[in-house]
């Protein structure tokens, strides 16, 4: 029976993955081409709703998670998506092909994810998030987004005829399917399917951790950060299958900054978060992997495939690592 009980909880987490991955494509989907009547620019649009947008999944599992009172998968699931964002996905996409990175994206945006990771860091360091702290990253995403909304108001007013930026590569989900209301079908559908399936995750993560004598925390920083991370990877191999190379680290770095300031400061306004001391642990990890990939962009302004196969590599170690107990 309880052989029976683990296979059926994987198979909802991989059931929970799918939908998280659909909702949030039909999701950013929509708000892309509803943004797209309002006048806003594809690179407007690339750095803010689409990065926000494939961060959904993160969204709804931390507050779900932050609702019943489990604080380790909600902060767990940011850290180790954080993690899983530049280690994995971007260490895969730079085997694929050498990513050569923007001037601008090196020096605004590493230097935005650093910020904000030291931040994040320096406020779980008690191993809590109180909601004065949720409130202050919070208001700090706010802030950067407005910064980037601003700075690309004026990058906007030259030419936007962008065939392969971010625009192309977010609408090639539904674009062919057409009826009278389809965005906003679309956008409720989405937002549903992301919110009920993050809701089973994380059920699923907390049953299954118990059962198999692993931490809600490692269960939380690996298998459900894993999860949550699907729209962004599919978004970067979209990226690349399209010549669209800035647009794979723009995601990741974007979704980064919005994991950390956005969702745990929304989550611990909900509700305050008390954490293990295991966190400290993958905190550092974090921080360790921003800082090695905010110097190998910014003194190379490009991710060999080397390098990439070294990110992913201390990936898998970090899982293996975990679920095997030796490390938080």
């Amino acid at each position: 029976m309880v052989q029976v009980g683990v296979v059926g909880q994987i198979g909802v987490i991989f059931l929970s993955v799918l939908g998280l991955w659909i909702g949030a494509r039909l999701l950013v989907d929509a708000v892309v081409r509803l943004a797209r009547r309002f006048g806003l620019s594809d690179l407007v649009i690339g750095l803010t709703i689409v990065a926000m947008g494939t961060s959904t999944p993160e969204l709804a599992v931390s507050v779900d998670a932050a609702l019943k009172g489990l604080g380790d998968i909600a902060v767990a699931n940011v850290l180790g998506s954080n993690i899983y964002n530049l280690a994995f996905i971007l260490g895969a996409i730079s085997l694929l092909k050498v990513i050569p990175i923007e001037k601008s994206l090196v020096h605004r945006d590493g230097v935005a994810l650093l910020t904000s990771t030291l931040i994040g860091g320096i406020i779980l360091f008690d191993l809590r998030v109180s909601r004065v702290e949720g409130t202050l990253l919070v208001g700090l995403f706010v802030a950067y987004t407005a910064y980037l909304l601003r700075g690309n108001h004026t990058e906007s007013e030259g030419p936007t005829d962008q065939p392969s930026g971010e625009g192309a590569v977010t609408r090639q989900v539904t674009e062919r399917v057409a009826f009278r209301g389809r965005d906003a079908a679309f956008l409720v559908g989405g937002l549903a399917l992301v919110l009920i399936s993050g809701d089973y995750m994380v059920l699923a993560a907390s049953e299954l951790a118990r059962g198999a004598g692993i931490s809600e925390w490692v269960i939380g920083g690996t298998i459900v950060a894993a999860g949550t991370s699907t729209p962004e990877f599919a978004v970067s191999l979209v990226a690349i299958r399209r010549g669209s190379l800035g647009v794979s680290v723009g995601n990741v770095v974007g979704s980064n900054i919005f994991n950390i300031t956005g969702i745990m400061g929304v989550a611990a306004i909900i509700r305050p978060l008390v954490v293990s001391g295991t966190a400290l642990g993958t905190l550092a990890w974090l921080v360790g992997i921003v800082l090695l990939m905010v110097t190998a962009l910014w003194t190379g302004r490009v991710l060999s495939r080397l390098e990439g196969a070294l990110f992913a590599a201390s990936e898998g170690a970090r899982w293996i690592l975990g679920l095997l107990g030796l490390i938080g």
